[in-house]
């Protein structure tokens, strides 16, 4: 068969696994890409990601050293837009009765790397039966060294938006990108003629600023990195920028026009369905948003607790400690006068981080109580940073 008739089974064969887009490109190195990667590293805009380092991104720019004899990449994209979730206007102000959290919509579901893998894997095997030969291939999914946004963009299968997302024509950049190295010699697609135009509607609504400018993101400054990869304290200066968001962040996404008419999921996939919701059962999403956490009832988990509940979600990315740190910086955030007893209840909490992020939020709400649950933490409180948070909330005068 011809290169071109291979890619036409190639293209259909991905269909036929469920994906929403396929597209191909050539396994040449990525050198601009990588030059632009090695920059950003060395000017600090990937701190925070330890293993984002020089060696993964020449290994990732390079298909060679992943599959010896490649030649083709197959690059893929699954939606996990189902067109059901709200978007952050949608929801309206908080009522009051309860305090909650948002989660970003792509961990709405199950761990979507699992997913991609399984489907990837199922799909090379389709491909190997249906073209009566051994395909030779590795798939990556973001976890793996792949620079996967710039094989998607050389692939066509879509272009870098100002928010560094990838946004497809038809899915927008609700879509999980997955990359296919094969030795499978396959016409190429061609770059789409796209681009944002003179649009910064997300570089505006970021609230803490982390696009600095179209196409670069400071990473240590965007609320995903600081809900979930990071592991310290969350800078006091950007923490009322983070309003109610718990575990990773869309409000560059929410505001992209491409995204505002992006067609849901070709097919749902049950495991990406919303399945995070009210307290107790995980599919329980009868009585509340499905995006929407208990904060009262993050800060009370155990690590069972937490197991149990997100064991097959990207949540448990964050770690428990990080989302009871998440869910006390939102807690502040609220003003909810409901959230002081919560908090001052993680001002015990053996966890220096989450007493020191509690003692934040407690200097953000305007009660007696609050003050006084301080000074007397105060007294008993031996670790210096902690000691901090809570000269800095009661000097505030937040808590008068």
């Amino acid at each position: 068969m011809s290169a071109a008739e291979i890619t036409s089974i190639v293209k259909q064969c991905a269909l036929d696994a469920g994906f929403d887009l396929a597209r191909v490109t050539t396994a040449e190195q990525f050198q601009s890409d990588r030059q632009i990667a090695l920059e950003r590293l060395e000017a600090g805009l990937m701190d925070g990601l330890p293993w984002y380092n020089e060696a993964r991104i020449l290994r990732g720019s390079d298909p060679q050293q992943l599959l010896p004899g490649a030649r083709s990449i197959i690059s893929l994209g699954l939606s996990y837009f189902t067109g059901g979730e709200p978007s952050r206007d949608d929801l309206g102000p908080k009522d009051g009765s309860e305090l909650k959290g948002r989660i970003a919509r792509y961990a709405l579901g199950q761990d979507y790397h699992r997913v991609m893998k399984a489907r990837m894997k199922a799909f090379v095997q389709t491909l190997s039966e249906r073209l009566d030969a051994s395909v030779d291939a590795r798939w990556y999914v973001d976890d793996g060294p792949m620079l996967d946004r710039a094989a998607a963009f050389r692939s066509g299968l879509g272009w870098f938006g100002k928010n560094t997302n990838i946004l497809t024509s038809s899915h927008g950049s609700w879509v999980f990108l997955g990359q296919v190295v094969t030795n499978l010699d396959l016409s190429p697609d061609q770059p789409l003629a796209k681009s944002c135009g003179t649009c910064t509607l997300c570089i505006e609504a970021c609230p803490t600023g982390a696009i600095i400018e179209p196409y670069v993101l400071d990473n240590p400054r965007c609320i995903s990195h600081l809900t979930i990869e990071n592991r310290e304290a969350i800078p006091t200066e950007l923490r009322g920028a983070m309003d109610d968001w718990v575990f990773g962040c869309d409000i560059c996404q929410d505001v992209c026009p491409v995204n505002r008419k992006a067609a849901p999921a070709t097919a749902p996939i049950p495991m990406l369905q919303p399945q995070i919701g009210g307290a107790g059962n995980a599919g329980s999403t009868q009585t509340r948003q499905p995006d929407l956490l208990d904060l009262a009832e993050i800060l009370q988990m155990t690590e069972e607790d937490f197991r149990a509940r997100f064991a097959n979600s990207p949540v448990k990315r964050a770690k428990l400690a990080g989302l009871q740190r998440n869910a006390c910086v939102a807690m502040g955030n609220s003003g909810d006068l409901n959230a002081v007893p919560v908090l001052l209840a993680a001002l015990g909490h053996a966890e220096s981080l989450i007493r020191g992020h509690a003692a934040w939020a407690l200097g953000q709400v305007d009660t007696a109580p609050a003050r006084q649950g301080l000074e007397e933490a105060l007294t008993v409180e031996t670790d210096p940073w902690v000691r901090q948070e809570i000269e800095a909330a009661l000097a505030s005068g937040g808590a008068v």
